[in-house]
């Protein structure tokens, strides 16, 4: 038995539904019954669908407390490629607030009361007992991790827990911000006749360093999607270089990066209102 299914076999006896994760720290993706929601579900989203798939392929949905799940051979090829144990802390009634880096530790430590704390690559994390909504990029260098959404399994931690403060479920109100018109330039579409940009070296590496941008993001993630989003759609969006193929593509980065679909619908339709597209 692997080091990482021993693990999540623990933990979920603890009660915390759990999922391997694989490199990038992100779920596995949908297996080919369940590729374009074809299995009906919504894969890799913050709703579960009605989708029974045996597989470990719905991101947080997917996470269980089964040990006969966790162990089984539908997940069996999963845990071999784990590089960590992730698991979803609303359903194990817990909310995670991801700091991460010095500032934003510094920030918990005057604003937060004390509780749970677990080290991570370059913060902590500091859990409560309580469920809200999650959000990535709550405040600079703070995410959320609570219902619909997972987190790494990094140990115990030290402390001891307290209850949710209403000061981390307000960073989950997020405030209205008055539309701006957009600073960056838009290219006029072209009336008839071939496409300026369509050609394969500028269009592919336009793509390609959005792609890149996306997968680099170590933190504010939905934040860093929207912009990049918006960037591509200053430059191609009215032209008529955007195929399904690549805006696909530029979905498939933000969701393996933990994004949603929705989240991602979400950001494609802001930034095209934000240019007036």
């Amino acid at each position: 038995m692997s080091d990482h299914l021993q693990t999540a076999l623990s933990l979920a006896a603890t009660g915390a539904p759990v999922l391997p994760l694989r490199r990038g720290k992100v779920p596995f993706g949908n297996c080919p019954t369940c590729t374009d929601n074809a299995c009906g579900g919504r894969p890799n989203m913050k709703t579960p669908g009605p989708c029974r798939c045996p597989a470990v392929c719905h991101a947080w949905a997917a996470a269980t407390t089964d040990p006969a799940v966790i162990a089984s051979p539908a997940w069996a090829a999963a845990w071999r490629r784990a590089v960590c144990v992730g698991y979803h802390p609303g359903g194990a009634g817990l909310t995670v607030v991801d700091l991460d880096d010095a500032d934003a530790i510094a920030w918990a430590r005057t604003a937060l009361p004390t509780t749970r704390t677990v080290p991570t690559t370059r913060g902590e994390h500091w859990i409560y007992r309580g469920t809200m909504a999650s959000r990535n990029a709550a405040r600079p260098g703070v995410d959320i991790k609570s219902t619909m959404a997972y987190a790494r399994y990094l140990g115990p931690g030290t402390g001891t827990l307290a209850d949710l403060p209403d000061a981390v479920r307000a960073l989950a109100v997020k405030e209205p911000s008055p539309m701006r018109p957009a600073t960056v330039a838009v290219p006029a579409g072209t009336a008839g006749g071939e496409c300026p940009h369509r050609t394969p070296a500028y269009l592919e590496r336009g793509i390609a360093m959005a792609e890149q941008r996306i997968t680099e993001a170590s933190s504010a993630v939905h934040a860093t999607v929207y912009r990049t989003f918006l960037a591509v759609l200053s430059r191609h969006g009215r032209c008529g270089c955007l195929t399904d193929l690549y805006v696909t593509r530029l979905f498939t980065a933000a969701q393996n990066k933990g994004e949603t679909a929705r989240h991602c619908a979400d950001a494609w339709t802001n930034a095209r209102t934000t240019l007036g597209l």
